[in-house]
């Protein structure tokens, strides 16, 4: 990131990059932690999108429809869709018809599904925890609440 200010700096010595010393940071940590993350997942027949809809199942008290899915992964009605089929077909999810409304649909984790997010898990906390071994405990703290702000200024500019 100093790299790419400076080389900003030298082509357009007026133009602001203080933000990429904190911007640029973040998306590259992002970037590197969702490829270590798409990477594990793929070995195990998954990808990102799909692990957080079992995540999201895992941690409903119970069945949730597809829009709830999507409310709480950020993702689109047709990526839930997308993926809910290939979880169905895997054997980790199941779809089901609630009582008294055949018009919705059910997602459920199969014991299959339970088990898989329950052993992979651990093993995504853990390649996070590898990435912050660096900073202490206290550091960790304020970068957590550093970003919270950050991240709260960006979903509601108003506040």
């Amino acid at each position: 990131m100093d790299r790419l200010r400076a080389e900003w700096h030298r082509q357009v010595p007026d133009l602001d990059v203080e933000p990429i010393a904190v911007a640029g940071r973040i998306t590259r940590v992002a970037a590197l932690l969702a490829a270590r993350a798409e990477h594990a997942l793929a070995a195990e027949g998954l990808n990102r999108g799909e692990f957080d809809v079992l995540c999201a199942l895992r941690r409903a008290d119970g069945p949730l429809r597809p829009g709830e899915v999507s409310t709480i992964t950020a993702a689109s009605g047709a990526a839930i869709t997308k993926r809910a089929d290939a979880l169905v077909e895997a054997g980790l999810v199941q779809r089901g018809i609630p009582h008294g409304d055949r018009r919705g649909v059910l997602l459920t984790l199969t014991d299959a599904g339970r088990s898989a997010v329950d052993r992979l898990m651990p093993q995504h906390l853990a390649r996070e925890a590898q990435a912050l071994t660096t900073l202490s405990e206290p550091e960790r703290d304020t970068l957590a609440a550093l970003l919270s702000r950050v991240l709260t200024q960006i979903e509601d500019p108003t506040s």
